[in-house]
């Protein structure tokens, strides 16, 4: 493969430069800078968007070298925002927000030693390091199909290639909506409780808070994952179609998109559940967790190839929903037992209304006897006709989830006009 070896130089280089402006992240995400987030990731997002399309059309040749100088590009760019607007909020007197921050100028981000205290606080190095292996996990049960398809060569390139653009296609939704949610929420949750404690020796206030927007979480999480899943089923076939023509819909691609949907629905919930569960237990509860997660990653791993050898690249999908079934089922156990002795139940934001249930069955039924008929080798007036079935199924069951959904519809009334969630935060 042209440039090959320098290609992944450069791209261990980028991973550097991203690791240096994670403490400028992690300021942004406790201080709830969101336009900043907004403009630097946007910015470094279509500066590197621009570079790739540029190199590829005039400089093809230059093969994995295009897409590492671009990730380059977008790293640089995004820790050189963060550095820029934080060294300018520091520098400025009159800033309100300065008051806020845990540091007071930049090089208190830099390592150093006093006389007063020792290098290394050995109490944050221990959770550090606790966070450091699950996080080393969590890559491996999020990414751990790759590997397997990578070295135990489960696939052929254009399986490899199908799968690759369906998992990209099906992970626009949570890496768009579910991941800042997930983010933003496990800060207000580890503001809002104190790690470790039980819920019934914290302030009553701030665990009915909490316990209110979690139900309203897994609610919000449940319908979206919902929504997705059933329409995904019979509007797959199509999406594909319109993306790759038949290259990609009249293959595997459907059957993928398909089962990709039903993951989206686990990873909503377990974005909501995890975040909760990592922002209210403790170090001892993070370790068992650890090696709880090293088990179900070995699992994971060998599952992952035994589904692939029986039933291809959907096996990799199947690991996954199976792997993110466990994590839930984990997450769900930890909430029952923190909540298990307090007036407060969040896990009811995962049941629905039986008139709502009804709605997303029907939905399901006709928007799958309407792809049979008019999708999709009918040409484009069928092709619209499906979508216009979509769509009207869509409006009813949306409007079914707004008439049974009260306490929902509310609580986003309230986020959305300035809520208490962002005075607590």
């Amino acid at each position: 493969v042209s440039h090959y070896g320098t290609g992944v130089v450069v791209f261990g280089l980028s991973a550097v430069v991203e690791l240096l402006g994670e403490p400028f992240w992690v300021l942004a995400q406790a201080q709830m800078f969101v336009r900043l987030k907004v403009i630097a990731e946007s910015l470094s997002v279509i500066l590197k968007s621009v570079l790739t399309a540029f190199l590829v059309l005039w400089l093809p040749h230059w093969g994995l070298y295009i897409f590492s100088l671009a990730q380059l590009l977008y790293t640089t760019v995004l820790v050189l925002c963060y550095v820029i607007y934080f060294t300018k909020l520091l520098g400025s007197a009159e800033s309100n927000k300065q008051q806020a921050l845990p540091i007071s100028r930049m090089t208190d981000l830099l390592p150093s030693v006093t006389r007063r205290r020792a290098f290394v606080n050995w109490n944050e190095a221990k959770l550090t390091w606790s966070f450091f292996k699950q996080s080393f996990l969590k890559q491996i049960l999020t990414e751990g199909e790759r590997y397997v398809m990578t070295f135990l060569n489960v696939l052929n390139f254009g399986d490899q290639g199908v799968y690759d653009i369906v998992n990209n296609l099906g992970s626009l939704v949570a890496r768009l909506i579910f991941q800042p949610i997930e983010e933003s929420f496990y800060i207000f949750f580890a503001k809002v409780l104190e790690r470790g404690k039980d819920a019934t020796l914290q302030k009553q206030e701030d665990v009915a808070v909490a316990a209110t927007v979690l139900e309203s979480l897994l609610k919000l999480a449940l319908l979206t994952g919902l929504t997705i899943t059933i329409f995904g089923f019979a509007y797959s076939q199509l999406a594909l179609d319109i993306y790759g023509g038949a290259m990609l819909s009249s293959g595997s691609g459907p059957i993928l998109l398909r089962s990709y949907c039903l993951y989206v629905l686990l990873l909503a919930i377990n974005g909501v559940t995890e975040c909760f569960t990592f922002a209210a237990m403790s170090k001892e509860e993070v370790d068992r967790y650890n090696f709880t997660m090293l088990a179900l990653s070995s699992s994971f791993l060998g599952l992952s190839y035994l589904l692939t050898r029986w039933c291809g690249s959907v096996g990799f999908i199947l690991a996954n929903c199976f792997n993110m079934g466990v994590r839930i089922t984990q997450s769900l156990w930890f909430i029952h037992r923190y909540y298990g002795r307090s007036p407060h139940r969040p896990l009811a934001g995962l049941y629905l209304s039986p008139a709502l249930l009804g709605a997303f069955a029907l939905s399901g039924g006709i928007t799958s006897v309407s792809e049979v008929f008019l999708c999709c080798e009918q040409g484009w007036p069928a092709r619209l006709a499906h979508i216009a079935v979509g769509a009207f199924c869509l409006g009813v069951t949306l409007g079914m989830a707004f008439l049974t959904e009260t306490k929902l519809i509310n609580f986003l009334r309230t986020q959305f006009g300035g809520s208490r969630l962002a005075d607590k935060t």
